[in-house]
């Protein structure tokens, strides 16, 4: 699955134009009790180019996402 993980996070630095600095895996996967059914837990930490934290205009600064192979990131 790392992999896939690996390709997705790139996937979301290229279309949001961020760098992604830490990304961590949570969640019951994580702790090691995770079921059949468990998704896949990624929390990451990110920064933009210096010109968007420089702009007046309110800016959504969360980033979410879920896929069909069970990834669930934010």
């Amino acid at each position: 699955m790392t992999p896939k993980i690996l390709e997705k996070l790139k996937e979301i630095e290229a279309e949001r134009n961020i760098k992604i600095l830490l990304a961590v895996e949570s969640g019951s996967r994580a702790w090691g009790f995770a079921s059949p059914d468990s998704d896949y837990d990624i929390r990451f930490i990110y920064r933009h180019e210096k010109d968007w934290y420089l702009s007046p205009w309110d800016k959504d600064e969360t980033i979410e996402f879920m896929t069909e192979d069970a990834l669930d990131g934010s």
